[in-house]
């Protein structure tokens, strides 16, 4: 299951690019909230926790357990980390977007499929694993959201295949697409191509005339 992390916010009222200048230059990162019949807010979070808060996270998906600060009143909200933003070179973060959820009310996300194992068509039939899905659209209570789904591959054969209803979904997700759908496949290894032919078929032989001898007779 995704790790319920903690993180500080406090609220921000200033907006524009000198406003989110001055956010940064103090060390904190812009941030919006919005979702769960909750009012869209502008937030500022420190940008050090934050960074060693994603440098931990396995999956994509981070629940955060939000502390709202302003001024003597706090508040405490659910969310989850919807968008990071980076610079595009300096990889630095620029914005991230919080989306407020329910203990009570499933919530939709995409979980990333990572396999294991080496499967048995590759490793000895040399067959490709091929992976069609890398990531599955899921439904479930925050406190059920998973981080990953790891999916062992080591026991298929050439030909063999793991569906969606094949998964190994934790208690209480549910997967939101197509149960038939192909996520994994080992496909036969490829057959190499007969070289082409580098020799041309021989051309016949053209018998040139002789030519009449000098001093032949003329009739």
């Amino acid at each position: 299951m995704a790790k319920q992390v903690k993180l500080t916010a406090r609220p921000r009222s200033e907006s524009g690019r000198n406003a989110v200048k001055s956010v940064r230059s103090r060390g904190s990162v812009p941030a919006v909230i919005y979702g769960h019949h909750t009012t869209p807010a502008n937030l500022e979070v420190s940008h050090r926790e934050l960074e060693i808060l994603l440098s931990h996270a396995v999956g994509e998906n981070i629940l955060v357990d939000l502390e709202i600060q302003d001024g003597s009143n706090k508040s405490s909200q659910l969310s989850l980390i919807q968008e990071v933003q980076r610079h595009t070179l300096r990889h630095q973060i620029l914005h991230v977007d919080f989306q407020a959820v329910s203990m009570t009310e499933k919530i939709s996300a995409d979980i990333t499929i990572e396999p294991f194992g080496e499967a048995d068509g590759v490793k000895n039939f040399g067959g490709l694993l091929e992976q069609s899905m890398r990531s599955l659209a899921i439904q479930c209570l925050p406190q059920d959201l998973p981080e990953i789904i790891k999916v062992d591959v080591s026991a298929l054969k050439i030909g063999d295949s793991i569906h969606v209803r094949d998964l190994p979904l934790p208690k209480g997700v549910e997967a939101d697409v197509d149960a038939d759908l192909t996520v994994f496949i080992v496909a036969e290894p490829a057959v190499a191509s007969e070289p082409a032919a580098t020799t041309a078929a021989a051309a016949p032989e053209v018998i040139k005339e002789k030519k009449a001898e000098a001093g032949s007779d003329k009739k």
